[in-house]
């Protein structure tokens, strides 16, 4: 009795250690080579997953730059001192990176824009804007005021303030995902020293814009007139910045009837 149980003992210590041998050697065949390039760069990057440079998450951009797939500038959050890190690490110039912020094209607070309806759903723009009315502004290219840019950004950097969304630049990283949200698309990325921005995106006619907000661009073109280096335009009846061309002299913000050029 007692043999039998020892020698059943030796058997299963024989087998786990023959099992675990096993094992040991197919790790070894089977383990796919990792560039330690990729795990160097991969230290570095901020570790945050948010997507903003276009891949799936840092594992994803990592693997991306060690294969030259990605410029080391590529992390939107980690900025331009992670960039010189990973460049040094791929023997490469990480380049100027250009801080860029999100800015939203709506000045339509509760004040000045009006209302159409009395809205009592699901606080989220992407819901409202899937029923008729889209929300309860009278402006259907404005900000609804619900929240869904919130509730995308990992960083605390954007909230409603009096019916719009608001930016704070001091923490966006510009990881684009409040944009994504946005079902009126009015968050684009500007640079950090953007001087001004259109803080409007109704494209109907001036009479039409004013009807439902104080505060519309009215696409009559003097801002366009007054911008010497050619930097400001009017397309679908709203006033546009070409931020590579305007030199912050505020000619443009000094003369809109509307005031709806802010400084950023």
């Amino acid at each position: 009795m007692v043999t039998g149980i020892i020698h059943a003992a030796i058997l299963v210590g024989v087998i786990g250690i023959l099992i675990g041998l096993l094992l040991g050697f197919a790790g070894i065949k089977l383990a796919v080579p990792v560039d330690e390039k990729e795990i160097e760069v991969r230290e570095f990057l901020p570790g945050n997953n948010c997507g903003g440079c276009g891949y799936a998450g840092c594992d994803a951009l990592a693997k991306a730059i060690a294969a030259g797939e990605a410029p080391v500038n590529a992390c939107p959050v980690g900025g331009a001192a992670v960039a010189e890190k990973i460049g040094a690490v791929m023997g490469v110039d990480a380049g100027e990176a250009v801080k860029m912020v999100a800015f939203v094209k709506c000045n339509g607070t509760c004040d000045k824009a009006g209302l159409k309806a009395n809205y009592y759903g699901i606080s989220d723009c992407k819901r409202a804007a899937a029923i008729p009315g889209r929300g309860d502004k009278a402006c259907s290219f404005g900000c609804m005021g619900f929240g869904s840019c919130v509730a995308a950004c990992q960083f605390d950097a954007i909230h409603v303030v009096n019916g719009v969304a608001v930016v704070d630049k001091e923490k966006c990283v510009a990881c684009g995902k409040c944009a994504e949200e946005c079902p009126n698309h009015l968050i684009e990325m500007v640079p950090y020293d953007a001087s001004y921005g259109v803080a409007c995106s109704n494209q109907d006619k001036g009479p039409k814009v004013m009807a439902v907000c104080d505060t519309g661009c009215i696409g009559c073109g003097l801002c366009a007139r007054q911008c010497e280096s050619g930097a400001v335009t009017v397309e679908n009846n709203v006033a546009h910045i070409d931020q590579s061309k305007c030199t912050g002299c505020g000619k443009c913000a000094e003369k809109c009837p509307k005031k709806i050029i802010l400084a950023h």
